[in-house]
Order: C-alpha cells, then sequence, then structure tokens
C-alpha cells in the first residue's frame, strides 16, 4: 500500500517548522508532499533548505481547501491520500493501523486517527476527535465533542467503529474512491467540505472508520479560529449546501426544520452580543439562496440514502435533553 502524506499550505512556514519534523521522523515509507497555494513568505525557501526529502507541489492560487488539494492530488501517485493539516503532530506508527484497517476491509475506504488536542493532550480536539456523525438536519458532531462541549480521554472511545465522516485534519482515503467521488466540492473553499466527501463516498456504498489505536495531536484554529466570523458563515453556508446535495428522505421538510434551527443560533449569537456571527448566519443563508439551483442540480447527479443518521436532532439532544457525550 503506497501512502502519499500531502500537506496543503498557505504562509504556514512556521508550522511548517513546528509539526514536519514529527512527521519526517514517524512517516516511514510513506511519501511526504507540500500543496502550497501560492505562499508568499518563506515556506517553500525552509522547505528546501530543512526538509529536503519533502516533495513540493506548487499551486498557482490559494484555492482554500478544497481547490487546493483537488489541484494538487493531481500530480500525486498513490493508493491512499492522507489530507493532513500542517498543525498536526503524527505519534510514532501511526500509520500502522490506518494500514490494518484499509487491508481488512475492501469497502473501507476513509479513515481517520483519533484526535486530540495538541495544548492540552488528555483532552479530545475540535476537529473530528474519535469520529465524525451528522444528524438529520445535517449538523455535524463527534465521538468526543458535542458542539463545544470536548470530552476528556479516558479511553471511552478506543473501539474502531464505523461513523459518517472524517475530520480534514487528518483524512485518509483510498485513491481511486477520492477520484470516484469527484474529490472536493471547490465552491466550499473551506469548512465542511471533508464532510461532504464522506457523505458523497458513504451514499455510494464505501465505509468510513475511526481507529483510535492511531493518535495525532492538532493545534487547531491556526487558519480560522472559532472566534472568526468567517468561519462562521463558512461553516453554516456549506453546511447547507452539504445537506441539501446528500440527504435523503423529505428533503423539503429536512431544510425547513434546519431554517428553524439556523435562525435560533442566530437568535442566541444576537442575545450574546456576538453581531458579527449574527450577521454572518444572515450572508450565509443569502449565499446558500442564490447558489440554490445550482446545488439542487448537483443533487440530481448524486446517490442519496433515506436512512444517514443515527441521531435525529443533536441540538434536541444537546441543548433540551441536556446530553452532552456521545458515551452516555
Amino acid at each position: 500500500m503506497k501512502i502519499a502524506i500531502a500537506i496543503l499550505n498557505w504562509n504556514g512556514q512556521q508550522l511548517l517548522e513546528q509539526f514536519l519534523p514529527s512527521v519526517i521522523l514517524n512517516s516511514e515509507g510513506a511519501d511526504i508532499y507540500v500543496i502550497d497555494n501560492a505562499s508568499t513568505d518563506d515556506s517553500i525557501i525552509v522547505l528546501k533548505r530543512k526538509f529536503p526529502s519533502v516533495h513540493i507541489i506548487l499551486n498557482s492560487e490559494n484555492g482554500g481547501y478544497a481547490k487546493g488539494y483537488n489541484d494538487g492530488l493531481k500530480h500525486i501517485p498513490a493508493d491512499v491520500y492522507c489530507l493532513l493539516n500542517s498543525d498536526i503532530e503524527v505519534t510514532p506508527n501511526w500509520l500502522e493501523p490506518i494500514k490494518a484497517a484499509f487491508n481488512a476491509d475492501d469497502k473501507t475506504a476513509i479513515i481517520q486517527p483519533k484526535i486530540l488536542d495538541y495544548k492540552n493532550k488528555s483532552y479530545f480536539e475540535y476537529a473530528g476527535a474519535a469520529g465524525g456523525f451528522i444528524d438529520k438536519y445535517g449538523y455535524p458532531f463527534c465521538r468526543g465533542r458535542i458542539f463545544d462541549t470536548l470530552e476528556q480521554d479516558h479511553g471511552q472511545y478506543n473501539t474502531s467503529v464505523e461513523i459518517d465522516w472524517a475530520s480534514g485534519a487528518c483524512l485518509f482515503i483510498k485513491s481511486d474512491v477520492f477520484k470516484k467521488a469527484n474529490g472536493l466540492d471547490n465552491d466550499f473553499f473551506a469548512h465542511m467540505e471533508e464532510i461532504d466527501l464522506c457523505w458523497r463516498a458513504k451514499n455510494l456504498g464505501y465505509k468510513i472508520k475511526c481507529v483510535p489505536d492511531s493518535i495525532v495531536y492538532h493545534l487547531g484554529g491556526a487558519t480560522l479560529n472559532t472566534s472568526n466570523p468567517k468561519k462562521t458563515y463558512l461553516n453554516f453556508r456549506n453546511s447547507l449546501f452539504t445537506l441539501v446535495k446528500n440527504a435523503g428522505g423529505n428533503l423539503l421538510g429536512i431544510i425547513l426544520v434546519r431554517m428553524l434551527l439556523d435562525g435560533v443560533a442566530g437568535i442566541k449569537f444576537l442575545v450574546s452580543l456576538k453581531f458579527n456571527h449574527f450577521y454572518a448566519i444572515i450572508r450565509a443563508h443569502f449565499s446558500f439562496y442564490s447558489q440554490l439551483s445550482k446545488v439542487l442540480k448537483q443533487r440530481k447527479t448524486l446517490i442519496q440514502q433515506a436512512n444517514y443518521f443515527s441521531v435525529k436532532s443533536i441540538v434536541w439532544s444537546y441543548f433540551v435533553k441536556n446530553k452532552k457525550s456521545t458515551s452516555n
């Protein structure tokens, strides 16, 4: 199995210097690539001087996460791509459990490791934790993280299980499945694009798994932190794109409920005096409306599955039933 670790970079010189050494040290047998999204800092100079074993692919523009990977991966020969954030520290032998999981089941097409917080290593990290799920209305959550509630890792999720989506912070995908699913959606730019890709792959009949025997530590927030309204905008808009493209069942009913729930989220931001985030949700919805016809055309070309969710509403479970964990 030929694995290519592909790290997308945009002006991330300091992150490369900090985190690339662990990837090089602990990834024997894998090829390591940095796909550069037209950086204007000294990233390329540093790579050539300090990390000569790393292959460099130069994109002509900063097309964000989605287009950056779509453009860069075209130049990488591999059986399995690992899409790895530049702010990830990997651990010894992290690739072995991933290889074993792929070899154990031909239908397993996408895998993520257990993702812990680099700054507080006994806790799960927001972006992926121990594997992602999605509810009926398109809201994502994880084993170990629901909304902003992060659990401490006590080994409660140390089982390998099928999940709905793997985190784009560290996502392994068979190259032929990536191509069959037509890669990431360039319209997303950043955020939620991995959920969309995973959902499309799952609707094609492939399995997605979290393999917690493989562990990585994610710094998180290196590109956009949670306090940035642009992150709110992209998450709400792209979540609606994902839902319309991939959800089975009564789509109109699902979308109407989702609109109501987004409105409640907007009011919560307003009451909390987070006006920029309130306006970000409004902007996200107007962008979604303006592109709805295009997204509906995409939907017609895709396969949808009716029973895609294990939790009907994570919003109801979390805020009304006060269930803050997926382990109970």
